[in-house]
């Protein structure tokens, strides 16, 4: 689950706060900055958690993918089409969904 800092950020991104073990109980807003509703955050964290979902397959492929190193030579030795051909294996590992 995406923290309640990154949710309270997201809303506004100048926000000066504290939170204390991601307890909602213990958020101490700093310099004036507007409370947050917890609903708001709630709210916030589940779609920031959706969207961090929802890139599941850029993170495998990220993972699987050669290094750029690796990548510049297959291009060098292979051209675009098989640069595009080693890339394609992974891509089609991990479809976008």
């Amino acid at each position: 689950m995406t923290d309640i800092i990154s949710a309270i950020k997201a809303i506004n991104p100048s926000a000066e706060v504290s939170v204390n073990a991601e307890d909602f109980e213990q958020i101490t807003w700093h310099n004036g900055t507007a409370v947050i509703s917890k609903a708001d955050i709630q709210a916030k964290q589940a779609e920031l958690q959706t969207a961090y979902e929802a890139k599941e397959y850029q993170r495998k492929r990220e993972n699987e993918y050669p290094s750029m190193a690796d990548q510049l030579d297959d291009i060098y030795h292979n051209g675009i089409d098989g640069w595009k051909a080693t890339i394609k294996v992974t891509k089609d590992k991990y479809p976008k969904e």
